[in-house]
C-alpha cells in the first residue's frame, strides 16, 4: 500500500476529489456493499423464522434476534475485512458472508441450530439484487436527491432575485427578443423541478425466488408452503417493489429508469452549466473573487468559470457511465451471465461523478453576482430588437407584407432608438398603438418574463 494513497488512486474520486464523496461511501462502497448483504441475510434468516413457521427452524428468542441485529448494527471496516479474508479462499463473495455469519453465531445454541438456513434457498443474486436495490434508494434519497434540491432552490432564488433585471436573449448565437435574467433561470427551475419527480419517483424491485425465478429449491424443500407470498411480503417489507418475474436476475428495468432518469437531469444541468459560462464570457455575470485563488499562472487578471467547466466535465463522466448502465443492465445471456456484476460495481463511480458535478455548479452559483449595466448597455445597442413587436402590431391593423417592411428596414443595418422611433411615428395605426409602441425600449419589451420569474 502506497503511504499516499490519495496520490497514487488510479480513479480521482479517490484521489483528488477523495473528501468531496465521503457523503456516498457510506452507500457505495465495498463494505457498504457487504453491509447490505449483511442485512438481508439475516432479515431473510429471522423471516423464515419468525414467519414461515417451519418446524425445523423455530421461531427465535428476543435475545437471538437482538444478537443477529447486532451484527448487522455493529457491522463494521473491521468485520468486512474479516469477510473479504474468507472471500480469498472462497473466491466467492456471498458464499464468504454465509459463512462468516455462521463463524459468528456459531457460539449461540440457538441460532447454530438453525445455521443450515442460513441464505436458504436462495442464489447468489438474491441477495445482491436486493442489496444494490436497498444501496440505490438510500444514496438517492440520503445524498443525491438533497444535493438536487439544494440547486433547485439556490436557483429559484436567483430566478425571483432577477426576475426584472432585463437581458437581451441570443437565438442562432444572435441578438433576440428580450426577457430577463431571472426568467431565464427559472426555465432550468422547471425542468429541473420535473427531474427531480422522476428521479424520486422510481419504484426499485427486487425478488428472492431461487435458481431461475422460480422458487424450484423453495418448493423442493417446502412443496406446500405459499412461497411467492412470504417473498412479496419479504421484499415488500425492505421498502422495494416486488418482481414476481424475473430469470436468476432481477432485470434492473428500475435501475436502468433510474439511471436514465439521473442522466436527463444532469443533461439539464449541463446545460445550465453551458449557459452561465456564456453570460461569464458576455460579462452578464460577474464572478466573486476569493483571496488567495489563482486564476492563470500567467494572466494575473483571471477569474475563470472553473466551477461551470468542472461541474460539465464531471456530468459528462457521469452520464456516459449512466447511459452505458441504462443500456446495458437490462440485458442477460438466456437465464443469466455475469456481465452485470462488474457494471453495477461501478454505480458509485456513476453517481460520486454525479455528486461532484453538483457540487462544483453550487460552488459556481454560489460566485455569482448580476451585471445590470453590461446587460443594459447589450440591450441599449440593440434597438433592432423592436422589429418583433412593431411588426406585429403592423399585422394586426391589416398594414401590408409588415415582416418584409421591417426586414427591409432592419435586416443586416445598425438600427438606432431615432431611427425605430421614426418608422413608428410614419405607420398608420390608431394613435394609442402608435403610442405604445413609442413606449416600448429593448429594456422594457419582456413580457410575462417578470411575473413568470416570480410564480416559480
Amino acid at each position: 500500500m502506497s503511504e499516499y494513497p490519495a496520490l497514487t488512486a488510479l480513479s480521482p474520486l479517490d484521489g483528488r476529489y477523495a473528501d468531496k464523496l465521503d457523503a456516498l461511501r457510506p452507500y457505495f462502497s465495498e463494505y457498504a456493499l457487504i453491509r447490505r448483504r449483511l442485512q438481508v441475510e439475516i432479515e431473510w434468516l429471522k423471516a423464515l423464522a419468525g414467519e414461515a413457521h417451519f418446524a425445523e427452524i423455530p421461531a427465535f428468542s428476543p435475545a437471538a434476534i437482538k444478537e443477529l441485529d447486532a451484527l448487522v448494527a455493529c457491522f463494521g471496516h473491521e468485520q468486512s475485512a474479516e469477510v473479504k479474508a474468507i472471500e480469498s479462499v472462497t473466491n466467492h463473495d456471498v458464499k464468504a458472508l454465509e459463512y462468516w455469519i455462521r463463524e459468528k453465531t456459531r457460539d449461540n445454541a440457538e441460532i447454530a441450530c438453525a445455521g443450515e438456513f442460513i441464505h436458504f434457498a436462495c442464489t447468489s443474486e438474491d441477495i445482491n439484487n436486493l442489496s444494490h436495490a436497498l444501496m440505490l434508494h438510500a444514496a438517492r434519497g440520503k445524498a443525491l436527491l438533497p444535493l438536487l434540491s439544494e440547486i433547485v432552490s439556490r436557483l429559484r432564488g436567483l430566478a425571483h432575485e432577477l426576475a426584472e433585471t432585463p437581458m437581451m436573449c441570443r437565438t442562432h448565437g444572435q441578438p433576440a427578443t428580450p426577457s430577463t435574467l431571472g426568467k431565464e433561470l427559472a426555465n432550468v427551475v422547471s425542468r429541473l423541478e420535473r427531474a427531480y419527480t422522476n428521479i424520486a419517483a422510481i419504484s426499485l424491485t427486487g425478488k428472492i425466488n431461487g435458481a431461475v425465478g422460480n422458487y424450484n429449491a423453495h418448493l423442493a424443500a417446502y412443496p406446500d408452503f405459499d412461497w411467492e407470498a412470504f417473498a412479496r411480503r419479504f421484499v415488500v417489507c425492505l421498502g422495494l417493489e416486488f418482481n414476481p418475474y424475473t430469470i436468476q436476475i432481477e432485470p434492473h428495468d428500475t435501475f436502468a429508469e433510474l439511471f436514465d432518469a439521473f442522466a436527463r437531469a444532469n443533461a439539464i444541468l449541463l446545460d445550465l452549466d453551458h449557459d452561465i459560462w456564456g453570460y461569464i464570457a458576455l460579462g452578464y455575470f460577474r464572478q466573486k473573487t476569493k483571496e488567495g485563488e489563482v486564476g492563470s499562472s500567467t494572466m494575473p487578471h483571471k477569474v475563470n468559470p472553473i466551477d461551470f467547466e468542472n461541474s460539465e466535465g464531471n456530468l459528462g463522466l457521469a452520464n456516459a457511465l449512466l447511459r452505458h448502465m441504462a443500456e446495458k443492465l437490462p440485458i442477460s445471456r438466456w437465464q443469466r451471465d455475469l456481465s452485470d456484476s462488474t457494471v453495477l460495481r461501478n454505480m458509485g463511480v456513476a453517481l460520486g461523478y454525479t455528486l461532484l458535478g453538483y457540487a462544483a455548479l453550487l460552488r459556481g452559483l454560489d460566485k455569482l453576482e448580476a451585471d445590470a449595466p453590461a446587460m443594459n448597455a447589450d440591450l441599449e445597442a440593440n434597438w433592432i430588437l423592436l422589429a418583433e413587436p412593431v411588426q406585429t402590431v403592423m399585422r394586426r391593423y391589416g398594414i401590408k407584407n409588415p415582416y418584409e417592411k421591417l426586414k427591409t428596414f432592419t435586416r443586416g443595418k445598425p438600427v438606432s432608438k431615432r431611427d425605430m422611433q421614426t418608422f413608428i411615428k410614419t405607420l398608420k395605426i390608431p394613435e394609442a398603438a402608435k403610442s405604445r409602441l413609442l413606449k416600448l425600449t429593448p429594456q422594457n419589451y419582456v413580457g410575462k418574463a417578470p411575473e413568470l420569474a416570480q410564480r416559480i
